[in-house]
């Protein structure tokens, strides 16, 4: 016999205040996605789930958000061609049906994603790791009708290399030179040696927002991160491959501000062609060897709003 519970979510709360966010967070799950030409890739992605709450309602119906997660999953497993910022918009459809209250739900997933590299010289393979992002907001409007927008991202550790102090280690070399060498061998020689600088591990996140029939690969974003900083970096490197990554980090010096603005024309570049009102938004956090701090940027823009700032048509 089932006994009839009460369902106090559904009454009138002692303090009549709208919630913006109400939900669960950190609900993983297994799953598993096809590649054309290429083995499966296996990922336990973490997902974050919120609904407004309306100021004349207690609570929410807080199992219904994993539920919806839940039947998803048992989808997306019949099939695994599907991307991963579809799968959070599939499951913000569900929750707008079972939170008939809800006027704005938003979906979140990380999840490790491991792809393998060679190094620079000696080309060892090596596993790196880098996070893949993926959100869905949808908005329910007076008339009832769903609106929802999903996007896509990654975020990777890299390597910087600070202009400032590798330009003040040449200049004392100059000065140090040209006490027992003429100007033109000095030149010669500041040319042709690489200059020490401090250097930071440098973490970079890239999220770009995925309208309907276009598609971007989580792939690119992640070489488009990777290449913004001064030099990737690598889990297996052996003494060449140390020297290579050193030298041709300190050959592209890199502030954090250049490493922002660096993903942000590798992205008009290759999905200029989106609509102008896709939101982009750049990070990049530099962990400092020297100071205590770390150095921080971000752009949060559309599509028009960089292209009219580039002057790209």
């Amino acid at each position: 016999m089932v006994v009839c519970l009460p369902d106090t979510q559904d009454d009138s709360p002692n303090i009549p205040i709208s919630l913006t966010r109400v939900g669960v967070t950190g609900v993983k799950k297994l799953l598993q996605l096809e590649r054309k030409d290429k083995r499966p890739i296996i990922l336990v992605p973490t997902f974050d789930a919120f609904v407004d709450l309306p100021n004349d309602q207690k609570g929410v119906h807080m199992s219904r958000s994993p539920e919806a997660i839940s039947e998803v999953m048992e989808d997306v497993a019949n099939d695994k061609s599907v991307e991963v910022e579809i799968i959070c918009a599939e499951i913000v459809n569900k929750m707008m049906k079972k939170h008939e209250y809800a006027k704005r739900v938003e979906v979140s997933m990380v999840t490790d994603y491991m792809f393998v590299k060679e190094s620079p010289v000696t080309k060892n393979k090596t596993q790196e790791m880098a996070k893949l992002i993926a959100k869905a907001v949808g908005v329910r409007d007076d008339n009832g009708d769903i609106k929802i927008r999903k996007s896509i991202g990654a975020e990777v550790t890299g390597m910087t290399v600070c202009p400032c102090a590798q330009e003040s280690v040449k200049e004392s070399d100059r000065n140090k030179l040209l006490e027992f060498l003429d100007e033109e061998t000095t030149e010669k020689v500041l040319n042709t040696v690489t200059f020490a600088s401090h250097n930071q591990r440098g973490v970079g996140t890239l999220l770009i927002e995925v309208p309907e029939k276009y598609i971007v690969k989580g792939e690119d974003i992640i070489n488009m991160i990777e290449s913004s900083m001064s030099s990737p970096v690598c889990e297996l490197l052996k003494r060449p491959d140390e020297n290579a990554v050193v030298m041709s980090a300190h050959k592209n010096p890199v502030f954090v501000e250049d490493c922002v603005r660096n993903m942000m024309e590798k992205i008009v570049n290759m999905y200029g062609d989106f609509p102008d009102d896709t939101l982009i938004t750049a990070r990049q956090e530099n962990y400092e060897s020297i100071h205590r701090h770390n150095a921080y940027a971000e752009k949060v823009t559309t599509m028009g709003e960089l292209k009219e700032e580039l002057d790209v048509q």
